[in-house]
C-alpha cells in the first residue's frame, strides 16, 4: 500500500512538473506575440498559462490576468477585459493602472457607476492623471447625454455588413453613388488568421447604388490595392484621382507597424499602391489618412515621438515632390490618449474619434472647428451618435450632415459594423456648373467666392463641372467662374437673414466663354431687315457688358452674319451696320472703344456645326439631322427637303458673334496687335459699307 501511494505521489509530482513547463512554455510565446503587436495570439498563451498556475501562485496568476486584460482590451473584447483586470486585482496585482484599465472598459460596457467608482480608486494613486480625471467626468455626461438624446438618426446598414468587422466607410463619386469600406469578411484575400485579431486580414470592398437608388451588394474593390495583408481606412484627394489607405503587413519576427500606401485611378480600377514616405522613421505607425478639402494637407495618425500621449493626430503638406515634415496638431484635438480616423466635411470641420476626452465611452466621435475668438474648438457629438462602445471613421454626403459611420455597439464580440446617420439641419447652399459656353462641362475649371464677412474661398469643381457650397445668412457673395483658355463669369447671391428659418438651395450657371473661337451671343435681335437692336436684346446685352466688365484685359471682335437670302453687298452692309449697333449700345454703358472692333461678314462664314449643337439640333422640334463639322451653307441648307428644317439652319447662320482679339489690354503686354492682313480685311469691309447715319469704327 505504501509503495503504492509513493508511486503516485511520483505521478502527480511529474505532472505538475509538467504542467510548470507548459506555463512556463505558454508564458514565453505569449509574450513573444505580444511583443509584436499579436493580441489575439498572445491572449489565447497567457489563458494557457493562467490556467497552469494554482490559485496559490496569486503573483504569477496576478500578471497573467493583466496581461490577458491588455490584449483584450487592444482588440476591443471588452467583457474579457474586464473579468481579467478584476481577477488580476483580486490576486493583489501590484500595477495600480489595472484599476485606470478596468475603469475605462467599465466606461465602455456603460457600466457608469462601477466605473467612476474604480477611477476614483486609481486617483489615489495618481490624483493628477489625465485620463481618471477624464474617465470620471465621462460617468456623469454619459448618462446624461443618453437620457436627453439630440436630432441624430442612426440606423444599422444591413447591406453593408458581414458577419465579420466592417468599419471605416467612405462615400465617393460626384452623386456619392458609390461606398468603399474595409472589412475582414470571408471574402477578403489570403487564407490566414490575424494574430492581432483573430479574424481574416481586411482588404477594401465597395458598393454602388443602382438606378433607383438602392445600394448593391458589396464588392471587392478593383484593381491592385487588396493583397494578403492588411488594408483599410481609405480616403479620396479632393479631385477623385488618388486614394490613400493603410496597409499592415505581418512578420512573425518583428512588431507590426502601419504604413499608409496610395493608389491612382486608372479608368475603373486602382494601379498598383505605393508607399507614402512620410518619415524615415522605420519604427513608427502611421495610419487613417485624410485629405483636408483644399488638398493640401494629409492628416494621418501616429504613435511617433512628440506627442500628446496614446496615438495623436498629425499632419503633413502634399508636395508635388512627396511630402512635407510631419507636425503634431496638438491640444486641444490630442489628448493623453487615443485620438484616431480623421475626417472632413466640405467646409474645413475636423471630425475624429478619441477616448482620451469626456464621451460615452471607449472611442467617440468629436467636431473640431476654429472659432475667431477662442480658437480650436472640440465638441462630442453625444447621444445617439456615440455610444459607449467605440464609434469612428465618419463619412458625409456633401455638405450635408448625413452619411455613414462605423460603431461596434450591439455586439457582444466587438466587431464594428456600418451605421448610416442623418441630423436634421437648416443649410443654405449654392450649387453651381461650370462649362464652356454653348459646350460641355469644365471639370479643370475653379471657382473663387468672396463674401463680405471675409470669406475668401476657391473651389474645385466635381467631375461634372458642379460644386456645392454652405452659405451664411445676411452674407452678399460675388462667385466667379474661371478655366485656363476661358473667360470668367460672375455671378452675385445674397442670403437673406429669414433665411435662416428654413433650408435653401441657390443654383447658379457659369457659362464659360472660349478665348480661342467665336462666341454666339444668344438673344440679340434686330428690327426686320434694319439694324435696330429691339428691346428684347436688352437683357443678352447688359450680360456682354457684364462679361467686359468681369474681364477687363480683353478686346474683342463683334461680329454679325447673315443667312444666304438676299444679296451679298446688302447682307454685307445690314450685318456690318448690325455689329456696330451692338457696339454702340456697349460703349454707351461705359466700354472702353478701343477694346470693341465691329465686322460684318455677311453670308461670308457660314455656321459650323458643333457636337454640342448637334445633339440639341437632333433633340428639337423640328428634329434636324446634321454632323459635327458641316458647313450651313446654301447648297448644304438647300439639299433638306423639309422647309421647316431649312428654317432652323437658316436661323443659325442669322447670328451675333463675339471673339477675342486680345487678353493684354491694359496691361504692359500691349505689343500684340491683330494680323495686319485681318485689320486691312476689316477696314475694308467698313468702307464699303459707309452710308449715310451709318456707325463706324
Amino acid at each position: 500500500m505504501e509503495r503504492k501511494i509513493f508511486h503516485i505521489l511520483i505521478y502527480i509530482g511529474v505532472l505538475m512538473l509538467v504542467a510548470c513547463s507548459n506555463e512556463g512554455i505558454a508564458f514565453k510565446k505569449a509574450e513573444q506575440s505580444y511583443a509584436i503587436g499579436e493580441y489575439y495570439a498572445a491572449s489565447i498563451n497567457y489563458k494557457k498559462s493562467y490556467s497552469r498556475c494554482t490559485p496559490k501562485e496569486k503573483d504569477k496568476r496576478a500578471v497573467r490576468a493583466f496581461m490577458m486584460g491588455e490584449c483584450y482590451r487592444h482588440i476591443g473584447y471588452t467583457q474579457k477585459a474586464m473579468a481579467a483586470y478584476t481577477n488580476a486585482i483580486r490576486y493583489h496585482i501590484p500595477d495600480s493602472t489595472a484599476y485606470l484599465h478596468l475603469a475605462r472598459q467599465q466606461l465602455k460596457a456603460g457600466q457608469y457607476k462601477q466605473a467612476a467608482q474604480n477611477f476614483n480608486q486609481y486617483l489615489e494613486f495618481d490624483p493628477g492623471n489625465e485620463l481618471a480625471r477624464s474617465g470620471l467626468l465621462s460617468c456623469e455626461l454619459g448618462p446624461q447625454w443618453k437620457a436627453k438624446p439630440n436630432q441624430y438618426k442612426v440606423k444599422k446598414e444591413t447591406v453593408f455588413n458581414s458577419r465579420r468587422s466592417d468599419y471605416s466607410p467612405l462615400l465617393v463619386g460626384d452623386d456619392a453613388s458609390q461606398l468603399v469600406l474595409s472589412s475582414t469578411r470571408k471574402e477578403s484575400l489570403g487564407d490566414d488568421i490575424s494574430g492581432v485579431t483573430g479574424l481574416k486580414f481586411g482588404d477594401l470592398f465597395f458598393s454602388r447604388k443602382n438606378e433607383q437608388g438602392k445600394w448593391q451588394a458589396v464588392e471587392a474593390i478593383e484593381g491592385e490595392v487588396n493583397t494578403e495583408y492588411d488594408e483599410g481606412a481609405p480616403c479620396l484627394s479632393p479631385d477623385g484621382k488618388t486614394m490613400y489607405f493603410t496597409r499592415c503587413s505581418s512578420d512573425p519576427d518583428y512588431p507590426r507597424f502601419a504604413e499608409i500606401w496610395q493608389s491612382q485611378r486608372s479608368d475603373a480600377a486602382w494601379s498598383k499602391p505605393t508607399k507614402c514616405a512620410i518619415s524615415r522613421d522605420t519604427l513608427t505607425s502611421f495610419a487613417h489618412p485624410a485629405i483636408s478639402p483644399d488638398g493640401e494637407w494629409l492628416y494621418f495618425v501616429s504613435d511617433a515621438e512628440g506627442g500628446e500621449g496614446g496615438l495623436d493626430i498629425w499632419r503633413t503638406r502634399i508636395l508635388s515632390s512627396g511630402f512635407g515634415g510631419m507636425e503634431n496638431v496638438g491640444r486641444p484635438i490630442n489628448t493623453a490618449g487615443d485620438e484616431m480616423f480623421p475626417s472632413f466635411r466640405p467646409n474645413g470641420d475636423l471630425y475624429f474619434s478619441s477616448d482620451g476626452h469626456p464621451g460615452m465611452g471607449g472611442l467617440d466621435i468629436f467636431i473640431a472647428h476654429e472659432d475667431s475668438i477662442r480658437g480650436t474648438i472640440v465638441e462630442n457629438q453625444q447621444y445617439p451618435l456615440n455610444s459607449s462602445a467605440d464609434d469612428f471613421g465618419m463619412t458625409f454626403d456633401g455638405v450635408h450632415n448625413r452619411g455613414f459611420y462605423s460603431s461596434s455597439r450591439g455586439d457582444g464580440k466587438g466587431w464594428e459594423h456600418i451605421f448610416s446617420f442623418e441630423c436634421p439641419e437648416i443649410l443654405q447652399t449654392v450649387t453651381g456648373w461650370v462649362y464652356e459656353k454653348d459646350g460641355y462641362e469644365l471639370p479643370e475649371a475653379l471657382v473663387y467666392m468672396v463674401g463680405n464677412d471675409g470669406t475668401n474661398l476657391k473651389l474645385s469643381v466635381r467631375g461634372d463641372g458642379s460644386f456645392t457650397q454652405v452659405l451664411k445668412p445676411g452674407v452678399d457673395y460675388v462667385l466667379l467662374g474661371t478655366c485656363k483658355g476661358y473667360l470668367n463669369v460672375k455671378n452675385e447671391v445674397r442670403v437673406e437673414p429669414e433665411d435662416e428659418e428654413e433650408s435653401h438651395e441657390y443654383t447658379l450657371q457659369f457659362p464659360l466663354p472660349p478665348i480661342n473661337i467665336p462666341v454666339l451671343i444668344d438673344n440679340i435681335f434686330y428690327e426686320f431687315d434694319r439694324a435696330d437692336l429691339t428691346p428684347e436684346s436688352t437683357e443678352a446685352l447688359d450680360k456682354l457688358v457684364d462679361m467686359m466688365n468681369e474681364n477687363p484685359n480683353i478686346t474683342i471682335e463683334l461680329s454679325a452674319h447673315c443667312d444666304y437670302r438676299g444679296e451679298d453687298a446688302y447682307n454685307q452692309r445690314l450685318s456690318q451696320r448690325r455689329a456696330e449697333s451692338v457696339v454702340r449700345y456697349l460703349i454707351q454703358h461705359d466700354i472702353a472703344k478701343d477694346r470693341l472692333t465691329a465686322v460684318g461678314y455677311g453670308e461670308t462664314r457660314p455656321k459650323i456645326i458643333t457636337k454640342k449643337l448637334a445633339e440639341t439640333l437632333l433633340a428639337g422640334d423640328p428634329k434636324v439631322e446634321v454632323q459635327v463639322n458641316d458647313t450651313l451653307t446654301e447648297a448644304y441648307i438647300m439639299r433638306v427637303k423639309d422647309k421647316d428644317e431649312q428654317e432652323v439652319l437658316n436661323a443659325l447662320n442669322r447670328r451675333t458673334e463675339f471673339r477675342v482679339l486680345r487678353t493684354t489690354y491694359g496691361t504692359t503686354l500691349n505689343e500684340y496687335k491683330p494680323e495686319e492682313e485681318e485689320r486691312k480685311a476689316a477696314a475694308k469691309r467698313k468702307d464699303e459699307a459707309i452710308e449715310e447715319d451709318d456707325f463706324i469704327f
